[in-house]
């Protein structure tokens, strides 16, 4: 395992042939070399690797069993000086039984012998040396703790996944033999990826491949590596060569994860088998073999289609919820042209649709000040004509001049009190004309923003119910483009990637000479693509500054310089915690995802302090 909580695994298919027990184990030692010199701590073969796993009747031959055993030894004495953790299928003989069973070897030992059919807790002799034989068996290497399974275990219907799991099992190696049908491999799949989300764990499988008798049955060599529901390594299926799959797995993730299922404390097995750290395979490679996602909000594997239309559901209905129990007539909501007000104001349309209330009950107010751009306004009127909203504008400019006259402020003096000001005075609007129409003030902010606390306290930070408050500002940007593509006329797609396309700004300094946007907030706060994958890592995984600042550089190598990195994420850290303040008396609004910071859901100190987190990043 490396200092970030990564630890290497590997899985691979051989190729066999079948019955001849010194070819297969050569392979199999030739995978071992390889996957031991690239750093994995633990390597899974498939089922009956050592034999083949298409043998029938001939796995009862005295001369197969001896010959595994045969070559057993030898790879005992292969693995005499290595510190990978290896899983051989092989038959074993138990008693008066032989049995179809996963081998544990390491450094020249067996460690365990896991049968696949379920027998009492016993030992047996094996290549001289007395070995416990269970299926309940927890192997701790004291970098992770593992379970192995043995064929089709996730298709019953209580697995022995889940009860490893339970026993304290982080990651479950599987050896299978399964053939290949139409339809096999996608349930295969469904199935490791309920399993390992369920139960947080990584799961492991080797099935068996290329080699194999096909007297009446195909088998594809697939070899898979999930991650807490995730795919992180996938083999080519039917491959006529060997194959070795290896991947990083996040125990630190899963771990956290699993803090908050109480489930897997409850049953903690006692009964575990140790293998001594020292021999553990420990990596110095910076370089992560581990797929990671720049926008980890927005999914890779096509649902994301279903998932903008699941998030607009929510959305909607929250606010459903909220108009039909207050009896509102109106709802009332600022217009900018900018991103969150222009997602703000569809999903109001769409929940007038639903209650089967006219869109004239929307008073979208476009409220421009001194920083508002030709752009933006323009785009703020395009979008609620083709909405049919009730549309009022009404500047703040006056006003606000009037009130900098009141406490002998300076207009001339752009700073944080001319700013927020505006966005008071933006407020107070909506929210008297909300009381003057007996309507709703629909919050505009995201989740990005009450992340680094960038709104105005009583502000644009207050409103009766904010629609947008779970959604960061990468999936937004996600969101408004699919509306675009999917929901809307020619006019209002070409308006809605217009706004998409803005620099997202508050635009409360004044704009340049030619009415464009001179304040962009991602030169002041940093970039938001980088700010929602600290948000993510930090609150969702729980991970130290020092691990996101590890991950970033992984991810964002090409975009940024390490120095950028660190810079954004020390204002991250920062302005995180920092600013809980406004996020422990913010609006009510829905949840959309697994990550969210409500009061009701994210309980944090107004008044921690923020020295540690820098700390860790020095």
């Amino acid at each position: 395992m490396n200092r970030y909580g990564f630890i290497r695994l590997a899985t691979a298919i051989p190729q066999v042939k079948v019955a001849d027990c010194s070819f297969n184990v050569q392979q199999i030692e030739s995978l071992i070399a390889q996957a031991e010199g690239k750093g994995a701590a633990i390597i899974c073969f498939p089922e009956l690797s050592i034999t083949s796993a298409t043998l029938g009747d001939l796995m009862q031959q005295e001369l197969i069993v001896a010959g595994s055993e045969n070559a057993l030894f030898k790879l005992l004495d292969f693995t005499r000086s290595l510190s990978i953790i290896s899983i051989i299928g092989m038959p074993v003989r138990i008693g008066s039984q032989l049995m179809n069973s996963a081998v544990v070897v390491q450094g020249g030992k067996i460690h365990a012998i896991i049968p696949k059919k379920k027998i009492a807790t016993c030992t047996t002799m094996l290549c001289g040396q007395t070995v416990k034989v269970s299926q309940d068996t927890i192997i701790n290497s004291d970098e992770i703790l593992f379970g192995i399974t043995i064929g089709n275990d996730l298709a019953q219907p209580q697995s022995q996944c889940g009860r490893l799991c339970r026993m304290g099992a982080e990651a479950i190696f599987n050896l299978s033999a399964t053939k290949e049908l139409v339809g096999t491999y996608s349930n295969t799949r469904q199935y490791i990826a309920s399993a390992s989300a369920q139960c947080h764990c990584a799961y492991i499988c080797s099935s068996s491949g290329w080699g194999e008798s096909t007297a009446d049955a195909v088998y594809a060599g697939n070899a898979l590596i999930y991650e807490d529901g995730q795919p992180v390594a996938l083999s080519e299926r039917f491959s006529m060569k060997e194959q070795l799959i290896i991947s990083d797995v996040d125990i630190e993730m899963l771990r956290h994860r699993r803090s908050t299922a109480p489930a897997f404390a409850d049953n903690l097995s006692s009964d575990i088998t140790y293998i001594s750290k020292q021999n553990i395979q420990l990596y110095s490679d910076e370089t992560l073999i581990h797929p990671l996602r720049k926008n980890p909000f927005i999914a890779m594997d096509g649902t994301m289609d279903e998932r903008c239309q699941d998030i607009l559901d929510i959305q909607s209905a929250g606010l459903a919820k909220r108009i039909v129990h207050t009896n509102a007539k109106t709802i009332v909501i600022g217009i900018s042209g900018g991103l969150d007000s222009t997602l703000a104001v569809l999903v109001s349309a769409m929940t007038m649709d639903k209650i089967g209330r006219s869109r004239k009950d929307i008073i979208a107010i476009t409220m421009p000040g001194f920083g508002t751009s030709d752009r933006t306004h323009t785009n703020a009127i395009s979008l609620m004509e083709s909405l049919g909203v009730t549309l009022r504008e009404i500047s703040i400019k006056d006003a606000c001049l009037l009130h900098f006259s009141d406490i002998c402020h300076n207009a001339e003096n752009h700073d944080v009190t001319y700013e927020n000001a505006q966005a008071r005075e933006r407020t107070q609007i909506l929210m008297d004309i909300a009381n003057d129409t007996n309507g709703l003030v629909i919050g505009t902010g995201d989740l990005s923003e009450l992340a680094l606390g960038w709104c105005t306290f009583n502000g644009d930070h207050m409103s009766n119910y904010a629609v947008n408050c779970s959604i960061p500002k990468t999936l937004m940007q996600h969101i408004v483009r699919w509306i675009a593509n999917n929901k809307v006329d020619e006019q209002t797609k070409a308006t809605l990637l217009d706004i998409v396309d803005t620099p997202i700004s508050p635009e409360l300094t004044p704009a340049d000479e030619d009415g464009n946007i001179q304040q962009k907030t991602e030169d002041l706060v940093g970039p938001y693509e980088l700010h929602d994958f600290f948000l993510y890592h930090i609150v969702r995984n729980g991970f130290r500054p020092a691990k996101v600042l590890y991950l970033a550089q992984q991810a964002f190598g090409s975009d940024y310089t390490d120095e950028v990195i660190l810079q954004w994420l020390r204002k991250f850290c920062q302005r995180f915690i920092t600013q809980q303040f406004k996020r422990s008396c913010s609006p009510d609004g829905p949840q959309v995802g697994a990550v969210t910071l409500g009061p009701t859901h994210w309980h944090m100190p107004s008044d921690a302090v923020f020295n540690e987190w820098l700390r860790d990043l020095e």
